[in-house]
């Protein structure tokens, strides 16, 4: 069921959870339409479906989004026997990253399972009664995409180092301090690409990652946008990048020399500094780390921080995702100015990659990653996507090599 904004009066909706038996791999349980994924370490939540779904647009995207929600969720009959986060009435959500035309959604799926903790449970959500609910099974594995090939996007990478190299005249002319500009890459395979493929090798080889899928944009984001649970409010801020050698000893010291590094540090400081700036005013109790760790991935190293609070003015998770996008790490500094930039410059539509994914239950918590390391699927086409952090100081080729390595979780994903 597909609504707008203004049709929300018209449904309600029955859910009811139920703790079940260890159902093993979640994303193993996936039929191959209509499904949904938030999974990292074998946790996590999927779903197939759909009981609800509403399309946003434009500037108000997520207003128009948690108008509906809240709608929603004030007229659903809900019988929880787990009281975990994640279970009740659930809602997925992906949304674009630009205002215009700013194409997003948010999906209730009609089958919902979980696992937090050592705790699983099985949701069933329908406008109608619900039955007792159906034992779960391993679905049929899907097949591995054929004859994968690649072709540029938007732009080759001649062309993308010079918008770099625009971007960081500009930055020297004081019009900006920091531009996150993205390029893509076409994969193209011989038949329709089956979405559970990609993910379940995302899965294995990114444990430490969220694995996502909604309405066809799928990967596995290293970065928590934020998650609200029980009043404590946390986010994750990923800048400064280096890739990954293979050779343990080379790798630390690479890791070292990231650590370091001023380019890396000042684009960093940016983010964290957006992230908690946008935060403040929802919380009390804010602790902003001093310095960054540097997270180790298999592909690539990054900077990250930890920010938290503790939730003041009872926001939900979805209107913190609004506040904080677009931060430094996926916009830039100052924020207007960056996106501006990035409309003139970058050479295409991002669609919804760089922008919120992720779930929110009926209390308002949930967890809203940035939809990086991702590819938007398109029958036997992929659209792969990976972005750069541009400051004063910022190389063309290296930011070209750094983007490179970004493509590598997808691009294995689809051949490997």
């Amino acid at each position: 069921m597909t609504t707008s904004p203004a049709q929300h009066d018209a449904i309600s909706l029955v859910v009811r959870t139920v703790p079940v038996e260890d159902p093993g791999d979640l994303l193993a349980l996936l039929p191959e339409d209509e499904l949904v994924a938030w999974v990292r370490r074998g946790d996590g939540v999927v779903g197939w479906g759909v009981a609800a779904q509403v399309r946003t647009s434009g500037a108000t995207r997520f207003a128009d989004a948690h108008d509906w929600w809240d709608g929603l969720r004030r007229r659903a009959v809900v019988r929880d026997e787990v009281s975990a986060p994640g279970s009740g009435l659930l809602a997925f959500g992906s949304f674009a990253f630009a205002d215009e035309p700013g194409d997003s959604t948010l999906v209730v799926p009609e089958v919902v399972v979980g696992r937090r903790d050592g705790h699983c449970w099985v949701t069933h959500i329908a406008a109608a009664s619900i039955t007792a609910p159906t034992d779960l099974h391993v679905a049929s594995p899907p097949p591995a995409p054929e004859d994968v090939t690649f072709s540029d996007g938007s732009l080759d990478g001649a062309q993308w180092q010079a918008v770099v190299a625009d971007a960081v005249r500009r930055i020297a002319a004081g019009e900006l301090e920091k531009v996150v500009l993205a390029r893509d890459l076409l994969a193209h395979a011989s038949a329709p690409v089956d979405v559970r493929w990609p993910l379940q090798r995302l899965s294995e080889e990114y444990p430490s990652c969220w694995t996502f899928h909604v309405d066809s944009l799928f990967g596995a984001t290293p970065e928590m946008l934020v998650r609200r649970e029980r009043g404590l409010v946390t986010s994750r801020v990923l800048a400064g990048t280096i890739r990954r050698t293979g050779d343990d000893a080379r790798d630390l010291q690479l890791a070292a020399s990231l650590a370091r590094s001023s380019k890396d540090l000042e684009e960093h400081e940016y983010a964290v500094r957006s992230v908690a700036d946008a935060l403040a005013p929802h919380c009390t109790s804010m602790n902003v780390p001093e310095a960054p760790f540097v997270l180790h991935l298999p592909n690539v190293m990054h900077l990250a921080t930890d920010v938290a609070g503790v939730i003041e003015d009872g926001a939900s998770s979805l209107e913190l995702a609004a506040a904080l996008h677009p931060s430094a790490a996926v916009g830039g500094t100052p924020t207007a100015s960056a996106t501006r930039l990035i409309a003139e410059i970058e050479g295409m539509d991002r669609g919804r990659y760089a922008g919120p994914v992720g779930w929110m239950d009926g209390s308002g918590d949930g967890e809203w990653g940035i939809a990086l390391r991702s590819g938007h699927l398109s029958g036997s086409t992929v659209r792969l996507f990976a972005g750069c952090g541009i400051v004063a100081d910022s190389d063309p080729a290296a930011e070209l090599a750094e983007a490179r390595a970004k493509f590598v979780p997808v691009v294995n994903a689809l051949t490997t």
